[in-house]
């Protein structure tokens, strides 16, 4: 499984929308979308906080 899939799986597991994952990352919403869906890479420091967030 992809990791980007798998944030997408426990963001629904836990009930958040993009946009609060986002906001408790310090991300904009676009930028979850972006990751979610294989288009960006994550800096290490966002990959962290999206981790420690979920």
């Amino acid at each position: 499984m992809l990791i980007k899939s798998h944030i997408k799986e426990l963001r629904a597991r836990y009930d958040l929308t993009q946009a609060q994952l986002a906001d408790m990352v310090d991300a904009r919403r676009e930028t979850i979308g972006h990751i979610e869906h294989n288009r960006y890479n994550p800096s290490l420091i966002l990959a962290y906080k999206i981790a420690r967030a979920l």
